[in-house]
């Protein structure tokens, strides 16, 4: 082993293997690793110029006993950025240290001629590089000492029921209502980010945790050391990126269904709702609005002036968004020019096909900076030159026919390398042209990120989940943790995607107690697949605006005269909360804080509030206490140490006890911090 001071950073040779660790911010390491190879100098997520930083590297011998009894020299080397400390020993092995805490070690089970106390025959090591055959990229598996005790957050979007991560294998892929978004946060009090978009897996076992990148030319992570979550969520964003503040007339509802067919069914919603004196911010035009996927055009015959329909809808202080998809269609306009320019994903093997609902389509290539060109500028002449506002950048992970990663390539690698990062790109291909000095926040809507994502104008819903109690309460942690994993922005559809019968009044109660949770989250949106499909189609035509079924009316008033009532109190509640709102989200653009935050954010000095998942706070001043299941008319909710007022009753409550509360339909539990 040899080691160097390079410019305050620690760089490590070891049988063929480079490792370099330099102080990437406050408190924080970045440490990377090549086999054979110089590193790529590519930056991931870690966009951002970070704080200059005064780093100690020393470099020194230390004794060792070897097997015949005698004692032996080996040199170890140690990087220091304030609070936090690598040492790296004799064989390689990394150990990371918050103050004089072991937080984090490389895992090591081998033999090499010696007694110590770590070493077996079973020959594993941290760190595990295998050549793929036929390319350039190599698989890395990187172990690292499980932490007995320890909890895990962050890590993006899963569909379970597993708020607290140790224990969990997740998938390092994106799916449909699956984001990965490699950034955990332990309770040991240090942050660490896979900063890798390969496709891949992490395992957070009793015995190990394990890195896994099934295709990479380097391994790169980033780790930061801080007593509190909101701390770590600090160091994070400030080297990959905060927020940018949020349009104040963005706060307040969103409408949308699946889906607006035309453009007067858009405009007929927009005036009822006026009628009905609720101002709504923004309107949603969904998919299919489209001559074909990939013409990224209104169909004339069903929007035969979209700026007219656009000037009307300003008129009424109402923005619009509306629908894209990455998809092109074999009988697209632009299938033709794109393929030969090599704008789309490639396929490994077989036909050219990535994706297959309603069509026979593969999707952009958005690593190609000449297809984020070509499409913007189609984008712009059909769309934004009508005055449309925003763009809802949907299946954005992409959403392949088959998650066959290694059958598809982009320009820059094969996906197995890159596919992670993909929902980023694709936003990027709106947010670089829409972003700028005197052009104010960019606000899209996607289904997907990745780390850093935040940064880029990304406002991310979880994906068409059905419309269960079950799938209602899982997005209550997932919610949690992308706001852990750094994206403050996001939000759900009301009542989940997936409806088979509007009428169920099983389903009206999950409707009420979902948009009661969504007036206390970051956005407001009305959303859903509404059965039964029972509307006939607009055109016998199997292309065009008109083709596609429509789901049922989703708007406040779709669901009866009592529902809307608590409908309309709810939306009242979300007005009046502006200001409050208004703060949130610049905490969210300051420091990087979450609006949808765990118990444990507020109270880190709390053992219970690390244990809690059915309850979050809402900023500093509210807990909620979402109702979960069919038929619960009360629940408990743990109030922490303070003085909570029930905002019902206005009852004041000593904190650091569980207490029963009543849950009445129109009434979800709701604490004020006094």
């Amino acid at each position: 082993m040899r080691f160097e001071n390079d410019n305050g950073a620690l760089v490590c040779y070891h049988n063929g293997e480079t490792v370099r660790i330099e102080a990437w911010g406050k408190d924080s390491l970045r440490v990377r690793a090549a086999v054979g190879a110089s590193f790529t100098g590519k930056r991931w997520a870690l966009t951002e110029e970070v704080s200059q930083c005064d780093t100690k590297v020393i470099v020194e011998e230390e004794d060792h006993w070897v097997g015949d009894g005698t004692v032996d020299k080996k040199e170890i080397a140690t990087i220091i950025n304030g609070r936090i400390r690598a040492v790296v020993n004799f064989a390689g092995i990394l150990s990371f240290y918050k103050d004089d805490r072991l937080i984090l070690r490389e895992y090591f089970r081998f033999y090499d001629g010696t007694i110590s106390r770590e070493s077996r025959c079973l020959k594993l090591l941290g760190r595990e590089w295998k050549g793929i055959i036929g390319g350039s990229e190599y698989s890395l598996n990187v172990k690292f000492e499980s932490n007995h005790g320890e909890k895990i957050f962050g890590m993006g979007q899963y569909q379970q029921d597993c708020m607290d991560l140790k224990g969990c294998v997740l998938e390092l892929a994106q799916r449909n209502s699956q984001i990965s978004v490699p950034f955990a946060v332990s309770s040991m009090g240090y942050g660490f980010l896979w900063n890798n978009p390969a496709v891949g897996r992490v395992t957070f076992g009793r015995n190990y945790y394990e890195w896994i990148a099934r295709a990479t030319k380097e391994m790169d992570y980033w780790i930061t050391a801080a007593d509190t979550p909101k701390e770590i969520l600090a160091n994070y964003t400030e080297a990959t990126g905060r927020a940018e503040m949020f349009p104040e007339d963005l706060m307040g509802l969103w409408q949308c269904k699946l889906r607006y067919r035309t453009q007067e069914e858009v405009l007929s919603v927009a005036r009822k709702y006026r009628e009905e004196g609720i101002q709504i911010d923004q309107i949603v035009i969904d998919f299919f609005h489209w001559t074909l996927q990939g013409d990224w055009k209104f169909d004339e015959k069903y929007w035969p002036d979209p700026k007219a329909m656009v000037d009307e809808l300003h008129e009424m202080g109402i923005k619009v968004i509306v629908s894209v998809w990455p998809s092109v269609d074999r009988k697209s306009e632009n299938f033709g020019p794109m393929m030969e320019k090599g704008l789309l994903i490639r396929t490994e093997r077989g036909a050219a096909q990535t994706y297959d609902y309603q069509g026979d389509c593969v999707e952009i290539d958005p690593f190609n900076p000449e297809t984020r060109k070509y499409v913007w500028e189609v984008c712009k002449k059909n769309y934004y030159d009508y005055g449309i506002d925003a763009f809802w950048l949907d299946n954005s992970e992409p959403d392949y026919g088959v998650y066959d990663f290694e059958n598809y390539r982009y320009c820059d690698g094969p996906a197995l390398a890159l596919s992670n990062i993909y929902p980023q790109m694709y936003s990027r291909v709106f947010y670089d042209e829409m972003s700028g000095p005197g052009k104010g926040s960019v606000v899209n809507l996607l289904r997907c990120a990745w780390a850093g994502s935040q940064k880029y104008g990304n406002v991310i819903w979880s994906g068409d989940v059905p419309s269960t109690f079950e799938a209602f309460a899982d997005q209550i942690q997932c919610g949690l943790n992308m706001g852990l994993a750094g994206i403050p922005w996001w939000t759900t559809d009301i009542g989940g995607f997936m409806t088979d019968d509007v009428n169920d009044e099983d389903f009206r109660q999950l409707l009420i107690r979902w948009y009661q949770f969504a007036v206390y989250s970051p956005v407001l949106r009305m959303h859903g697949d509404r059965g039964p499909y029972n509307i006939p189609p607009l055109d016998e035509r199997d292309w065009g605006g008109g083709y596609l079924h429509t789901g049922q009316p989703n708007e406040l008033w779709s669901y009866g005269e009592e529902n809307y009532a608590i409908m309309k109190k709810y939306y009242d509640l979300r007005i009046s909360m502006h200001d409050y709102i208004r703060g949130l989200y610049e905490e969210a653009h300051e420091n990087g804080s979450p609006l949808l935050r765990t118990m444990f954010y507020e109270f880190p000095d709390d053992a219970k509030c690390w244990e809690l998942s059915d309850q979050y706070m809402f900023g500093e001043k509210y807990l909620v206490a979402p109702i979960l299941h069919l038929h619960e008319f009360e629940r408990d909710v743990y109030l922490p140490e303070g003085k909570w007022m029930l905002t019902s009753t206005g009852e004041t409550y000593e904190g650091k006890q569980v207490v029963r509360v009543k849950a009445p339909i129109d009434y979800m539990p709701v604490f004020e911090n006094i």
